[in-house]
């Protein structure tokens, strides 16, 4: 089940990408978006304040500073790409001030999707869970509806989730003025291989003295959002679009709507939840990009290696 490249060894998801700028390549997510890519023949070349140790063919890397608009345009225009996939972030509120996490994030989405627009690119970049609110609220609360998609409201109370909220806004200005695709991710807590045995941790959990989380227990691994940024350069869809990348259940294997009852908080009386399903929808994605989780965490538990060979 974690094998997510087509059975032919063809690209699972066809497009005419020929190069992709990557950002964040050294990144947990970026180094899979890059891996994937390459892998499928496309020429890329990964951004990062840190230059990764090893090398891999189809793919070459270079230090860019993103939050300075200069270097950032300069790079772009220089490479000229087909696609920018931006995955680069601070995405630990809870270990950076807040006016770092809040300022990288904005300065560098601004400058890096801007410059992608100039250079007529299609974009398609990381957002997250974090708009909705919930993850890092002071106190935990429940959306109005169940399952969540890409129109519940948008009630960010962190750093981490208003800087994505305004990405948002920057990505749907760059789809407007410069007339590109411009595909926005929101994946749900993103797990990579490796790290399953060691978070979330199932064993030992006790229903009657849970606690809600501000993921519902929802979760994505990684390699199905490199997949999610894949079907999204296929589909080329106009203007912005926005999808949210989750696995179809939670990661507990206990009902959802059971779980969040047992934390002593009320559902909403027309909820859509069933069983373990996830408490965000991918339905919008699995319309309009052909794409459905191909990665449980039932089957992927034993993996060991977290990053690709080559980091």
């Amino acid at each position: 089940m974690a094998n997510t490249q087509a059975d032919d060894g063809e690209s699972e998801f066809d497009h005419a990408i020929e190069t992709a700028v990557v950002t964040g390549a050294a990144g947990s997510v970026g180094s899979w978006v890059t891996d994937r890519l390459a892998d499928d023949g496309v020429e890329v070349v990964g951004l990062d304040l840190n230059l990764p140790e090893g090398t891999r063919s189809n793919a070459h890397f270079r230090s860019v500073d993103l939050t300075e608009q200069g270097p950032t345009w300069e790079t772009i225009h220089e490479i000229d790409p087909d696609a920018v996939i931006h995955c680069a972030a601070i995405s630990g509120p809870l270990d950076d001030p807040g006016t770092r996490v809040y300022e990288n994030n904005v300065m560098s989405t601004y400058n890096t999707l801007v410059a992608a627009g100039r250079a007529d690119a299609e974009v398609v970049w990381t957002s997250s869970q974090a708009v909705y609110g919930p993850l890092f609220a002071a106190e935990p609360w429940v959306p109005d509806d169940l399952p969540i998609d890409e129109g519940t409201e948008l009630r960010p109370e962190d750093p981490y989730g208003t800087s994505n909220a305004a990405g948002e806004e920057i990505a749907a200005m760059v789809a407007r003025r410069y007339g590109v695709s411009v595909t926005t991710l929101r994946p749900t807590s993103i797990y990579t291989p490796g790290e399953y045995r060691a978070r979330p941790q199932r064993e030992g959990f006790d229903l009657s003295s849970a606690e809600l989380s501000g993921n519902f227990w929802s979760y994505v691994d990684v390699r199905d959002v490199a997949r999610m940024a894949e079907a999204a350069l296929a589909a080329d869809l106009p203007g912005h679009e926005i999808f949210c990348c989750t696995a179809d259940e939670n990661h507990l294997g206990h009902p959802t709507a059971e779980l969040i009852e047992a934390t002593g908080h009320d559902l909403p009386a027309d909820h859509g939840l069933s069983g373990d399903e996830s408490a965000f929808s991918n339905a919008k994605a699995e319309e309009l990009l052909g794409w459905e989780p191909a990665v449980s965490w039932r089957g992927v538990e034993e993996e060991t290696s977290s990053h690709p060979e080559w980091l």
